[in-house]
Order: C-alpha cells, then sequence, then structure tokens
C-alpha cells in the first residue's frame, strides 16, 4: 500500500488516458458536464461522438473510481470478513475469466476483487481492445467486452455497499461512494449495458437514487 492520504490509495495502479489525445478530451468534457450536477445529462453521448470511445472513456474512468473507492476499505475486506464474495445474503459470486479460471471458483471477496480488477486491467491495457490510438478502429466484439467489464465492476459497488457500508460512513465517504455509484447506474442505463438481472442486489438503491432525478 502507497503511504500518504488515505484517498490517494488505489487498490490497482491508476489507468491514465494520455493527455492530447482525443479521449482525453472526452474525459475532460465528462468532467465538465459533471460538475453541472445533471447526471443524466452528464452521460449522454455528446453531440458528433463515437459511442465506443465515450463508452471506453467512462469504463477507464469508472476503474479508477472504483480502484480508489476500494483501496480506502481494503484493510476492512479479509479473508476473515469476506471469506465470500458476496452482495447480502442472496448473492454470492465465483470467480471466472474463461481463459485462465475457465470453471468458476468460489473464494474471498477480496480475492475475486483482486482477480476481477486485475482482470479489467488487462482488457483496459489490450490495444486491440481498447486503441488509444486516433483513427485505430474498435474491435467488433468492443461492446461485449465492455458490457463484461462494467457487470464486474458493479459486483464491486454491491459488495462494498452491502458488506462495507459501515466502514464508509465512519471514513467520511458516503457522499463520493454514492455519486460515484449514481453516476455508474445512469450511464449503464443510458446506454442499456448491463441485464437488470445483474442490478438486483442494489435493485432499491437505483430506484431511490434515479427517484430524486425526475
Amino acid at each position: 500500500m502507497s503511504l500518504g492520504s488515505r484517498s490517494s490509495k488505489t487498490f490497482k495502479p491508476k489507468k491514465n488516458i494520455p493527455e492530447g489525445s482525443h479521449q482525453y478530451e472526452l474525459l475532460k468534457h465528462a468532467e465538465a458536464t459533471l460538475g453541472s450536477g445533471n447526471l443524466r445529462q452528464a452521460v449522454m453521448l455528446p453531440e458528433g461522438e463515437d459511442l465506443n470511445e465515450w463508452i471506453a472513456v467512462n469504463t477507464v474512468d469508472f476503474f479508477n473510481q472504483i480502484n480508489m473507492l476500494y483501496g480506502t476499505i481494503t484493510e476492512f475486506c479479509t479473508e476473515t470478513s469476506c471469506s465470500v464474495m458476496s452482495a447480502g445474503p442472496r448473492y454470492e459470486y465465483h470467480w471466472a475469466d474463461g481463459t485462465n479460471i475457465k470453471k468458476p471458483i468460489k473464494c474471498s471477496a477480496p480475492k475475486y476483487i483482486d482477480y476481477l480488477m486485475t482482470w479489467v486491467q488487462d482488457q483496459l491495457d489490450d490495444e486491440t481492445l481498447f486503441p488509444s490510438k486516433i483513427g485505430v478502429p474498435f474491435p467488433k466484439n468492443f461492446m461485449s467486452v465492455a458490457k463484461t467489464i462494467l457487470k464486474r465492476l458493479f459486483r464491486v459497488y454491491a459488495h462494498i455497499y452491502h458488506q462495507h457500508f459501515d466502514s464508509v460512513m465512519q471514513l467520511q465517504e458516503e457522499a463520493h461512494l454514492n455519486t460515484s455509484f449514481k453516476h455508474f447506474i445512469f450511464f449503464v442505463q443510458e446506454f442499456n449495458l448491463i441485464d437488470r438481472r445483474e442490478l438486483a442486489p442494489l435493485q432499491d438503491l437505483i430506484e431511490k437514487l434515479g427517484s430524486k432525478d425526475r
């Protein structure tokens, strides 16, 4: 773990978007519109932009946000406290990535989240999947990969809310967590990126966050 303030801790290294690139401009646009406070509007595809690129930039951003949020509570998420990866008593997740681990394995939450974040990082670092150079096309399977990444990142939010919300409140991080999750949910709803069934562990919270914006 890095020294310094708690908020600078990330679970995995931050994924940077190269400055001066078009994706960097898009990220800056996203940050500026987020500042306006209207999240429903902030997640919409900016006029004239490529949908894949918009989803790619935001996926990297969500990875970084979750990385930081989970980084603040790793000391509370241990093999002992979280011997299974769960989101409340009704939802348990087993890990498989289809390549190294083909058959889903039951493992502790810290191990599962480590597998998950490492896997996401590998996808984001793959230039054939997430091209960072202008003019390099996104692959045909990009959308399905992005959906899988977002579906898995959702599970980290679900675990934090169900198993570690007390710690989040003690650290006074709940506003940060709620804003990040609300942004995430509005984004996946805007482009229909996660199946409703997958969102079930946080359905009540999702409805509550959505109703405040109507």
